[in-house]
């Protein structure tokens, strides 16, 4: 059983029920089966105060990720509790004029990109990047919905 929550703290008015397919694909990727996670729409203000005071980084970003899974101690009844993922609706919005596509592809690409993170992907080194945006492409190339 997958379990999530998404919270609209920001009021981002658009439709994002797209989201739960590209989040049962990403999972369905990487074979989790059952998973408890909660995504926060927030805007600009909060994601920095997140990032200064979590990340030590006094900036705006788009996405952040708090992974519980540290241990096995984050399970029950063989329920994974993966984390929390923090979307930036203004800078997603950014992003996606900046890169010249959908705030369904944008929003669709952090979400993704987010939940790897839970998962315990990184890119820190090129390699951990490649393996890491790899499996976004794939997940993103293989859902239409993202193309709009």
């Amino acid at each position: 059983m997958i379990d999530y929550s998404i919270t609209n703290e920001y009021g981002y008015d658009k439709d994002y029920s797209f989201l739960d397919k590209v989040i049962k694909r990403t999972l369905e990727h990487e074979k989790v089966k059952n998973a408890n996670f909660s995504i926060v729409f927030v805007g600009e203000e909060k994601i920095r105060d997140i990032n200064k005071n979590y990340r030590h980084i006094d900036k705006v970003t788009d996405v952040i990720s708090f992974a519980f899974e540290d241990n096995d101690k984050n399970r029950y009844n063989d329920m994974r509790f993966l984390g929390e993922i923090y979307i930036c609706i203004p800078r997603m919005q950014e992003q996606a004029l900046t890169y010249g596509h959908s705030e369904v592809r944008e929003l669709a690409f952090l979400t993704v990109h987010g939940l790897l993170h839970l998962l315990g992907y990184d890119h820190m080194t090129k390699e951990e990047e490649e393996v890491m945006f790899g499996i976004q492409k794939k997940v993103l190339d293989e859902d239409e919905i993202t193309k709009r």
